[in-house]
């Protein structure tokens, strides 16, 4: 009698539960009608990149700071993959340690030094700092650190939600600002002076950028190599990553918590038995932006993962020098779970072709729900 009553009352609390869920979920907006981005005003441009022009050295010093315990992979490894393929900059990857950087949602890497070993070496600072998000805005040793350097005179720039590190450290207090979408209101609650800039890309103000999501990190790459070295450098680097234009412009209002959304993310969630392990095979040379596109695209469906795999124990060293650890050891990987190589195409493409393939195994809404987490316009 007693189990009897205990599992009706169990059966009452889940129904209201679902009743309860069902109500937010038909709360949700639908997904807001197509519409173009904004342009973005010349003299806007124009400011932006006198605002990013190198603060110190003719030939700039870029760190990208990781928290060896999940930093987001394409926010680290884009930045870091572009600048060291245009040549305007000398670039290294930091993290507060030594050991692996595990990055999130996929790949592990090696960092070029730790934040002590740059600072050493360093000890006028960088000419730029990139923060991508991190696995906590807190840390300590990072938010010490960031300050130290913009009291050097580094430009700061928050990639994603990197902005949420940036204003942990003080650094966007009463600044023009922005960040990626699901995490705004965060970065409202936790700095509650900053001015929101919607339908910006990506915002500069007094020494202290922040972008939008993700895929944000991509004309952030492209606006300050221009700053550095000109129009021509950074068109020449677009042609190489397979842009055929870039800047600031965005569409704000396309991004949101929707129904579609997030009974696409319910259903993959629930449907945890056939969630995939998909293999991406490491290769020396292998371009680290292709690379962190593709990975981190395949792991964001909630119905797979990438797992990064090669024969042999010990890093491969990318196609810029960064070196990267498999995830498993294995000479091979099932056919049917093995995703493309990463070929010579140009990282727009390997993105582009990455999101038809996610299509195609799981559907059109699955390849939305990933476009919607990295913020890119379908028209871009």
């Amino acid at each position: 009698m007693k189990h009897r009553t205990l599992l009706r009352a169990v059966l009452a609390v889940g129904t209201l539960g679902l009743l309860a869920f069902g109500g937010w979920i038909a709360s949700l907006p639908a997904p807001p009608a197509p519409a173009a981005a904004p342009p973005v005003p010349s003299a806007q441009t124009q400011a932006t990149l006198a605002a990013l022009a190198p603060p110190k050295r003719p030939r700039p010093l870029v760190a990208i700071v990781g928290l060896n315990d999940a930093t987001e992979t394409t926010d680290y490894l884009m930045p870091y993959g572009i600048l060291r393929r245009s040549g305007v900059a000398d670039v290294v990857a930091l993290a507060t340690e030594a050991g692996p950087v595990r990055l999130s949602p996929a790949l592990t890497v090696e960092a070029d030094a730790t934040l002590a070993q740059f600072d050493a070496r360093h000890a006028d600072g960088a000419d730029y700092v990139i923060v991508p998000a991190m696995s906590r805005d807190d840390d300590p040793r990072v938010l010490a650190w960031i300050r130290a350097q913009a009291a050097k005179g580094a430009i700061v720039i928050g990639v994603c939600a990197g902005a949420k590190v940036v204003g942990a450290a003080g650094l966007l207090d009463g600044k023009r600002a922005t960040t990626h979408w699901y995490y705004l209101d965060q970065l409202r609650e936790r700095t509650p002076s900053i001015r929101y800039v919607a339908d910006q890309r990506f915002v500069v103000d007094q020494g202290v950028a922040t972008t939008t999501g993700i895929s944000a990190s991509m004309p952030m790459s492209l606006t300050l190599i221009e700053a550095i070295a000109g129009r021509d450098k950074a068109e020449a680097t677009a042609r190489d990553l397979g842009l055929a234009q870039w800047d600031a412009r965005h569409r704000s209002a396309a991004f949101r918590f929707t129904r579609p959304f997030a009974l696409t993310v319910m259903g993959n969630t629930l449907a945890f038995w056939k969630r995939e392990a998909l293999g991406i095979e490491l290769v020396p040379g292998v371009d680290e932006v292709s690379l962190a596109l593709v990975a981190d695209a395949w792991s964001r469906t909630y119905r797979s993962r990438a797992v990064a795999f090669a024969p042999a124990p010990g890093p491969i060293e990318s196609r810029h020098g960064l070196r990267i650890r498999p995830d498993r050891l294995s000479a091979d990987w099932p056919a049917q779970r093995l995703l493309p190589a990463i070929t010579a195409a140009p990282p727009a493409q390997a993105l582009n072709d990455a999101l038809a393939r996610i299509e195609g195994r799981y559907g059109a809404k699955t390849a939305e729900v990933v476009a919607m987490q990295l913020e890119l316009l379908p028209s871009r």
